[in-house]
C-alpha cells in the first residue's frame, strides 16, 4: 500500500523548503552577500573605503519595446529603485553593470558616436545627429529629479560603449560593452559596465532612490535602418535582465527582471 498522506506531507515539506530557499536566494541577490562581477574583463572599479553601516535594498523592473522599422530591433528600459531598511540615504554606487539577455546584442558600430571631450566641452547639442541612443530620469535622495541622456561612443581605448550624461549636473558616466563571464552566460550575453568615480568622500556622494534609463534607437543610412539593440529571441519569449551593483560600502547585489520579447513593428 502506498503511503499517500505521508508522500503528500513530504512533498509539501520539500515544496515549502524550496520556496524558502528561493526566497532567501532572491533576497540575498537583492540586498546582501557578495555577488561575483559579471564583467571582470572591464575597467577597474574605484576603490572606496566607506563603513558598512547600511544595506541597500534594490529592485529592478525592465520593459522591452520594438524598434520601429526593424525585424529584430528592440529598446530596453531599466527601472531601478533603491532604499534602506532604516530609511536613511542609500549608499552611493561606484559601479553598475546593466545585463542584457543572451539573445540581445548591441550594434554601436552602426551608429554615429559622440566623444567625451565633445560632450564635456560643448554639451549634448554638439553631439552628432544619430548618436543619441537613450534617455532616462534620476531621482536623488532626499529629493531632486534630473534628466538623463545616453550617447553612443568609442572610448580612447577603442572599446565601444555609451556615455550616460546628466546635463543638469555635468556628470558623464562612461560605459563599455563587455561580454559577460562564464558563470553568467546561461542567461546574459553582454553587459554595459559603468564606473562612477568621484573626488568626494564616499559618505558625501549623492545617491539615487530611483534611476530609469533606456538603451535603444534606430538609425537609417544607405544600407537601411539599424537598431542599436537587436534580439534574436522569438516574440513572446521571456528575456532576462539584471543590474549588478557595487556600492562604496563594499556591498554587491544583483536584482533581476524578465520581460517578453515584443512583436516587431515594421
Amino acid at each position: 500500500m502506498i503511503p499517500v498522506r505521508s508522500n503528500i506531507r513530504d512533498i509539501a515539506r520539500v515544496s515549502c523548503m524550496t520556496t524558502v530557499l528561493l526566497t532567501t536566494l532572491a533576497l540575498t541577490t537583492a540586498t546582501g552577500s557578495a555577488v561575483q562581477s559579471p564583467t571582470p574583463g572591464g575597467p577597474s572599479a574605484p576603490v572606496d573605503t566607506a563603513p558598512a553601516d547600511r544595506i541597500n535594498i534594490d529592485s529592478l523592473a525592465v520593459s522591452v519595446y520594438p524598434s520601429p522599422g526593424t525585424l529584430t530591433g528592440v529598446s530596453v528600459h531599466f527601472d531601478r529603485a533603491s532604499r534602506t531598511e532604516t530609511g536613511q540615504k542609500p549608499a552611493a554606487a561606484n559601479q553598475f553593470v546593466f545585463l542584457f539577455d543572451r539573445s540581445i546584442r548591441p550594434n554601436p558600430h552602426r551608429f554615429p558616436s559622440c566623444s567625451r571631450a565633445v560632450l564635456a566641452t560643448n554639451g549634448v547639442a554638439a553631439c552628432p545627429a544619430g548618436s543619441k541612443v537613450g534617455t532616462g530620469v534620476a531621482d536623488f535622495y532626499p529629493e531632486g529629479r534630473v534628466q538623463v541622456v545616453v550617447f553612443n561612443t568609442v572610448h580612447p581605448s577603442g572599446e565601444s560603449g555609451v556615455l550616460i550624461t546628466i546635463p543638469a549636473t555635468g556628470a558623464i558616466l562612461e560605459n563599455t560593452f563587455e561580454p559577460v563571464a562564464d558563470a553568467y552566460r546561461g542567461e546574459y550575453g553582454w553587459g554595459s559596465d559603468e564606473l562612477l568615480p568621484s573626488p568626494l568622500p564616499p559618505d558625501q556622494r549623492g545617491a539615487t532612490v530611483r534611476f530609469q534609463v533606456s538603451f535603444g534607437a534606430t538609425y537609417t543610412d544607405e544600407h537601411g535602418t539599424h537598431s542599436y539593440l537587436e534580439s534574436f529571441a522569438l516574440p513572446g519569449q521571456q528575456l532576462r535582465f539584471g543590474l549588478w551593483s557595487r556600492f562604496v560600502t563594499g556591498q554587491t547585489i544583483l536584482p533581476t527582471a524578465t520581460a517578453p520579447r515584443p512583436l516587431p513593428v515594421l
